[in-house]
């Protein structure tokens, strides 16, 4: 039960523990496009190590930079400002084949840089000495953490670079360019589909529903929302998405290894017809179902994650690090904006100054997938990238 109750909440996620305290997805106000100095020198030397001649780096470099729009139109809200983080923008504009192994080569020097801080012995204790080495220290973690953080942001985006699925621009520059959402053919929402699971995919199609309700289908009308709200529903979609993705590739190796909680394959057949059942006019809907005509197969997960307990629950709704949820809160405040809100000596929120924008509800239902799939992804590059480099706590 208290599964299904979290699974009726697309706001859940928001409310973990580790998630509470920064809720409002707020940093500091930062650029919002995804650019850099194509001519970074940084880059060239990793581009004359992958290629080999000096020559080629310069007519390819030159060549990116004339071409004017490839090498200066955002493809992300969210600018990053590391030496790490620009030149691994560069390599996802101008060489995106070449990001993985730009990405290899920057934690091996992370892991270098950290194994070689590790190593250095601390001086004797003499006042002042102490006390810079430890701030020196402090800075250097600082700057390696900063630089994780983008190396996990720029493989988020080189997978929606790699599905052909544009990013939404920011919205927080003007309220001209807030219904940019608005603007992608059909085609672009199929694609954000199809790189769900189809049990994934019926959760998420749940979690539209419960946002958008009656207005799901509802694709032509235009409503002034607030921004605030917008960003926050974006904010707990990516945490849904990344939540979804951790229990879905759960889910499919304990039903590879047939190890589900309801057994056999007998048990199973006999839960998806309970639920075509249910699915059928005029039967019962199940508390945690979103709604009839759901098929059986898809709705194992929805099973799956009913049969957690409170403690698996909120393990898997926790984001696991501290670089994933300041992705989150960065790229959420880069793509909205860093909304005006003041605490009131009541302890409520005034939102007086809260900006609204014109969103139709077809481009809100494009902005939740796009932020499930960006949680999705979020997932999968942060497992990727640890396996490399040890940054996550159990």
């Amino acid at each position: 039960m208290e599964a299904a109750a979290a699974l009726r909440s697309p706001l859940y996620l928001s409310q973990t523990p580790n998630l509470g305290a920064r809720s409002r997805f707020l940093a500091s106000p930062r650029p919002s496009s995804l650019s850099f100095d194509p001519k970074s020198r940084f880059a060239i030397g990793f581009l004359k190590s992958q290629f080999g001649s000096r020559r080629s780096i310069r007519v390819r470099a030159s060549s990116a930079t004339s071409s004017g729009s490839s090498s200066s139109s955002p493809i992300a809200p969210l600018q990053l400002e590391s030496p790490v983080g620009q030149f691994l923008s560069q390599i996802l504009i101008s060489h995106p084949h070449l990001l993985f192994a730009a990405v290899e080569q920057q934690l091996d020097q992370l892991q270098t840089d950290r194994e070689a801080e590790k190593k250095k012995e601390e001086p004797t204790p003499s006042g002042s000495e102490l006390v810079l080495y430890r701030r020196i220290s402090e800075v250097r973690a600082k700057e390696r953490r900063r630089a994780l953080e983008e190396i996990l942001y720029a493989l988020v985006v080189q997978k929606f670079v790699a599905a052909d699925i544009s990013l939404v621009p920011a919205l927080s520059q003007s309220t001209k360019r807030s219904q940019s959402a608005d603007q992608w053919p059909l085609e672009e929402e199929e694609k954000l589909e199809q790189l769900h699971s189809l049990e994934s995919y019926e959760m998420i199609k749940n979690h539209l529903s419960l946002i958008l309700g009656q207005r799901l289908a509802d694709s032509n009308s235009v409503a002034p929302i607030s921004k605030l709200r917008v960003g926050q529903v974006y904010a707990a979609s990516v945490m849904y998405g990344y939540f979804l993705k951790r229990v879905d590739q759960r889910f499919q190796l304990e039903k590879s290894m047939k190890n589900l909680p309801w057994g056999t394959d007998e048990e199973e057949s006999a839960i998806k017809r309970a639920i075509r059942d249910e699915s059928r006019p005029g039967g019962p809907t199940p508390s945690w179902s979103g709604g009839p005509g759901q098929a059986g197969k898809s709705s194992l997960l929805r099973s799956y994650v009913m049969s957690f307990d409170h403690e698996t629950l909120q393990r898997y709704a926790t984001i696991r690090s501290k670089e994933s949820f300041s992705i989150i809160e960065k790229h959420t405040e880069a793509l909205f904006g860093r909304p005006e809100i003041v605490i009131t000596p009541q302890g409520t929120i005034d939102t007086s100054k809260d900006e609204l924008i014109k969103v139709s509800f077809a481009g809100l239902r494009r902005l939740i997938l796009e932020a499930v799939t960006f949680g999705s992804f979020l997932w999968d590059v942060e497992s990727y990238v640890d396996s490399r480099y040890r940054f996550v706590t159990n």
